[in-house]
């Protein structure tokens, strides 16, 4: 009988939420059972459209004991129903967008997130006949504003990538409820540790399991958490027909990588305050943005919806090629590398006319407030757990 761990304290959710010590072998730590197939001892359907959640294990891309204990623990985490976890966070952001609009429905998105959902909307989903339309999420008119008659979902990432804006969950929960629309809410960057946008009325969360989940960079998933009647067609259409499945390697250690969740979580955000308040005083740096900041334009917004403001900072240099080169060379801590939400920090210059170009894809008003943000580029930094005097004598190293 599995212990009840959903009124736990967090840290111990993380721990040992999902997980019951193996009852042949009496194993503490999770087994990683890498099976493709599995023996069974009555007849079970051969099509997947046939399986319940009460059917056996028969086959991994079906369901697995590793990933089930995976999706277990983060359904905990998120005080959802049920979860599914795919192979990266993008075949779970696909997985969700392709289930659950078909070709007439309206799609309202961020539009500045994750360039890669920002491109899949863009381009995939429209030459199937989906609208979209996106809209700055931080300003809640926007949301409201957008609406139409045949809109079916709200996406909205927050905090954003990479200008880490905020939007309202409860507020634009309430927009979707009055449209009977879905809202989604990408949390990856905030975590179950900061955010849980299912309290405050979102109907899906999705998250990179790749990044502060996983939390060390080696090991590639995604998630789907929400209510049984919405994530049951996700695990019967998407995962079993589209193949984006997790193999039970990445699922067990992103297992052992939620153990440490909520003390990471907390060591990031006490780091990247340290980092944000050393960049705003320094005379080469023109803007910070990080929501644990009194000066983000939405601190309060982000301290009524946040318990931790995560590791994530953003800022923009004078001269921000030369910069992007000197880091190259000269850092000794801080990677230069793409991605967020490792153990150590990562630190990339996201060029403006790029993601102009090929993500977003702003005109007008739109355009001038990002560049008004961001500038020619915007440094991402990812603020890992090192020591944070480190991490410091290794930005004034470069800047």
């Amino acid at each position: 009988m599995k212990s009840d761990h959903s009124k736990r304290g967090i840290q111990t959710q993380a721990i040992h939420a999902g997980e019951e010590p193996d009852p042949v072998t009496g194993a503490s730590v999770p087994n990683l059972v890498m099976s493709s197939t599995f023996v069974v001892d009555q007849e079970i359907s051969f099509s997947a459209n046939n399986l319940s959640d009460e059917s056996p294990f028969v086959y991994t891309r079906w369901s697995n004991p590793t990933t089930q204990q995976l999706e277990e623990k983060l359904a905990v985490l998120e005080q959802a129903e049920a979860c599914v976890v795919f192979a990266s966070g993008m075949a779970a952001t696909a997985s969700v967008l392709l289930n659950h609009l078909s070709k007439g429905d309206h799609l309202i998105i961020s539009n500045t997130n994750y360039p890669g959902t920002a491109e899949f909307a863009r381009d995939t989903l429209t030459r199937f006949g989906i609208e979209v339309t996106p809209v700055d999420s931080s300003e809640i008119d926007n949301i409201g504003n957008a609406v139409q008659d045949n809109t079916r979902m709200i996406w909205i990432e927050t905090p954003s990538n990479p200008l880490l804006r905020i939007t309202d969950i409860k507020a634009t929960a309430a927009i979707a409820r009055k449209q009977n629309a879905l809202l989604v809410v990408d949390s990856t960057f905030a975590t179950p540790i900061a955010t849980r946008p299912l309290q405050f009325g979102a109907d899906l969360v999705v998250h990179s399991l790749t990044k502060y989940i996983g939390g060390h960079g080696d090991a590639m998933g995604g998630s789907v958490c929400g209510k049984q009647l919405l994530i049951g067609p996700l695990r019967g259409e998407a995962l079993v027909h589209y193949g984006g499945v997790i193999s039970p390697f990445n699922a067990w250690l992103i297992l052992r990588g939620m153990a440490t969740l909520p003390i990471r979580m907390r060591c990031h955000a006490e780091n990247a305050l340290a980092l944000a308040g050393f960049l705003e005083g320094h005379s080469s740096v023109e803007k910070v943005f990080y929501p644990g900041l009194k000066s983000h334009p939405q601190h309060d917004l982000a301290s009524a919806q946040m318990d931790n403001f995560s590791g994530m900072v953003a800022f923009r240099c004078s001269k921000p090629k030369p910069t992007a080169e000197r880091m190259m060379q000269k850092l000794e801590v801080i990677h230069y590398a793409v991605s967020l939400g490792h153990h150590r920090s990562l630190v990339y210059l996201m060029q403006t006319r790029d993601l102009i170009d090929s993500s977003y894809r702003l005109e007008g008003r739109e355009l001038d407030k990002y560049r008004d943000s961001a500038g020619e580029g915007i440094f991402r930094l990812s603020v890992g757990i090192e020591d944070a005097s480190d991490l410091i004598a290794d930005l004034e190293r470069v800047l």
